[in-house]
């Protein structure tokens, strides 16, 4: 592996770790030989870790920076892909995440009630982190620029049963423009080269070049400013890249810090493989003592591919600004409001929201506490429950996989290993016996999806976009 990587990429991280014959840097370009590791993280809003660790026929080992995270042991399993293939995963039980990239959200430090933005928030790693931390009470608001992978995005955070987060696709400045200094906790997992991708991603060792880390500072500057804006006075901001190039952690972190005194960079607390930053790599024009307080890992120490990240503070006597506008709640339809409360008295033992709300034929959970989204791109403002059609409503996979099997009247549950899984899976018809109905189909307890049973035949609602290729 280590041939091939660009000469030029080592070149320059053997100059920052002491010369091509340090022992730094030889551990470093030695990590390369090795193969890359697997880990997943826990879902605590369905399952706690040692639940899931128990419940899963792979070897894992724990992270020592993360109680949610694990490394995939069985070479095997993880060489096939088999994580992934798990009906568990499925049901959102877990998500596959790069070990380094566990310990932003261990910095951003999310807590129950709290309202929290994730502002790069593609493809969801961070964002059903959060959410977990958050164990739906609060508010997350999930971003992402790019529209696409904004519905990567909202996949993820169905799949992971989120229940109090809204995806917005825009940009960060009207995100300040619209909210100001409200969120408690702002996460920036900024654009980078992406050094930490080299081993795994043959695209990025291609487009990496000596240029490409300045041209992403640029953005990551621009970024880090409208970031700043939404931060309340004594909230906290979470910087972070894949990247071990100065110019877009050090530096970037200092550039911010200079331009913005309201902020600080504390130290940390340290879990076992955070290494400190090293504002010793900049300029001494450029020199920050408290940029050691950033934190590094690197691919040489810990079992990841490496990560930068430093929590920022705001300080408490920072002038407060006006909040923003709540969001104004209107009464569904006639129509609407009755095949709903239909579908909830025949298929659920109680509504699954204490308010609802309808965006075009979508009708969604009314998050407490979200702002007028009015003139801002968003995929989902809500947990979304289901589809106005006509006279009738069709539940949405989101409020399958947001549901606990004793919240339904009609449970169809199978085993993780058993054939009926895999057949749901793949969208066939099963033999099930019981009542004729909407019916939440289940491994081992934890939701699926949805399935429709007639006549002794349950149809499967599982999403063809979803269902293995054959």
């Amino acid at each position: 592996m280590r041939d091939l990587l660009p000469p030029l990429f080592l070149e320059r991280m053997a100059a920052l770790l002491g010369g091509p014959e340090s022992a730094e840097y030889r551990a470093f370009a030695a990590s390369y030989d090795r193969p890359a590791v697997t880990g997943l993280r826990a879902n605590t809003l369905k399952a706690s870790a040692a639940e899931l660790a128990a419940r899963l026929p792979f070897a894992l080992a724990a992270v020592p920076w993360s109680a949610e995270g694990f490394i995939v042991q069985d070479a095997d399993a993880a060489s096939a892909g088999r994580p992934g293939k798990h009906p568990y995963h499925a049901a959102g039980l877990y998500y596959l995440q790069e070990p380094s990239a566990l310990a932003p959200v261990e910095l951003l430090d999310p807590r129950p009630g709290e309202r929290v933005l994730d502002l790069a928030a593609a493809p969801g790693g961070k964002a059903t982190h959060i959410a977990a931390r958050l164990q739906g009470e609060g508010l997350l608001v999930a971003n992402e620029i790019h529209g696409r992978r904004a519905w990567d995005l909202a996949e993820n955070l169905e799949r992971c049963g989120v229940r109090n987060a809204a995806v917005t696709n825009e940009t960060p400045e009207r995100l300040a423009e619209r909210f100001g200094a409200w969120f408690d906790a702002v996460l920036v997992d900024a654009p980078c080269s992406g050094e930490g991708m080299l081993r795994k991603s043959a695209a990025a060792r291609q487009e990496w070049t000596p240029e490409l880390a300045a041209g992403c500072a640029v953005r990551q500057a621009n970024i880090l400013a409208a970031a700043a804006r939404l931060v309340r006075p004594g909230g906290r901001l979470v910087y972070a890249t894949c990247t071990f190039a100065p110019e877009e952690d050090e530096r970037a972190v200092a550039r911010f810090l200079a331009a913005r005194p309201d902020f600080d960079l504390p130290e940390p607390p340290r879990r076992p493989g955070f290494a400190p930053g090293r504002p010793d790599w900049l300029p001494a024009d450029e020199r920050d003592a408290r940029l050691a307080h950033a934190v590094r890992l690197w691919p040489h120490h810990v079992a990841g591919e490496g990560h930068f990240a430093a929590r920022l503070m705001r300080r408490a006597d920072a002038e407060q600004e006006a909040g923003p506008r709540p969001a104004r709640s209107e009464r569904l339809p006639k129509a609407v409001e009755a095949a709903y409360r239909a579908f909830v008295a025949e298929t659920l033992a109680g509504p699954p929201a204490d308010a609802v709300m309808l965006a075009g034929a979508y009708l969604y959970a009314v998050l407490p506490g979200l702002p007028d989204l009015a003139g801002l791109r968003f995929l989902h403002p809500g947990w979304w429950l289901g589809t106005a059609r006509k006279e009738r409503f069709e539940p949405s996979h989101a409020l399958a996989l947001g549901l606990r099997a004793q919240q339904a009247r009609r449970v169809a549950d199978f085993p993780a290993d058993g054939p009926e899984t895999a057949r749901y899976l793949r969208g066939e018809t099963l033999a099930s016996t019981g009542e004729d109905g909407w019916t939440l189909v289940t491994v081992d307890g934890y939701p699926l999806g949805w399935g429709k049973r007639v006549a002794g035949r349950l149809k499967s609602h599982y999403p063809r976009g979803l269902r293995p290729v054959k």
